[in-house]
């Protein structure tokens, strides 16, 4: 149960501009030497752009063919090199260690507890030893997750309407959750924050963890 946004219908500007987090990821890795970024659930490619800007080799993967097309055609506009690539975060087609990092923000909990588990399988497998990836993912204390608009699929997932109009499934965890799913990984830094948009609140995990 793996869906995308069309990211043609979606206009608020807060999706063209990086997240301050990325902006200390960028000095971050550019500092441990880290070259092969993989953008995973790149949208209209935001980070993407930043990294290739700050000379980073960039791969951006997304579902969403308008998302994809926006990235190229900015990319274009910008003279930046960005490697795009159509395919389900579910089931990456790259070789195992590929990656000397991973983005995946805001984009791996749209899928349904078999997808996530199996998106975190993924994301291990093409990391490098050593390698490092910054995640969000929903924490069960968002609103949304008991919000009665929302159907219930199982312990985790919720399906909500988008931006856009679409319905996605949504992964939510607590932090046992959390600790499981990511057991292959070192946990460097792991916070839980709440953002504010337009008076609603949202809380998200936001996890900087190593591949051991």
């Amino acid at each position: 149960m793996n869906a995308y946004w069309n990211w043609d219908k979606v206009s608020e500007p807060f999706w063209h501009e990086p997240s301050e987090d990325v902006y200390y990821l960028v000095s971050r890795w550019k500092k441990a030497g880290r070259q092969e970024i993989l953008d995973l659930g790149c949208g209209m490619g935001r980070h993407a752009l930043l990294f290739a800007a700050n000379s980073f080799q960039v791969t951006a993967l997304d579902l969403s063919e308008s998302g994809l097309r926006r990235l190229e055609k900015t990319a274009v506009e910008r003279g930046l090199a960005i490697n795009t690539v159509h395919a389900d975060l579910t089931s990456l087609p790259f070789p195992g260690g590929s990656f000397d990092a991973v983005l995946a923000y805001h984009s791996i909990y749209h899928v349904d507890s078999a997808g996530m588990h199996a998106a975190i399988s993924e994301l291990y497998r093409v990391l490098k030893p050593g390698a490092e990836a910054y995640l969000t993912f929903n924490a069960k204390s968002n609103p949304t997750f008991n919000d009665p608009r929302n159907q219930v699929v199982d312990g985790n997932v919720r399906l909500k309407r988008e931006e856009d109009g679409s319905i996605l499934p949504h992964f939510y965890c607590d932090l046992d959750d959390l600790y499981q799913l990511l057991a292959g990984f070192k946990i460097i830094k792991l916070r839980q924050i709440e953002d504010i948009y337009g008076g609603r609140s949202s809380w998200h995990y936001f996890v900087l963890a190593a591949r051991e």
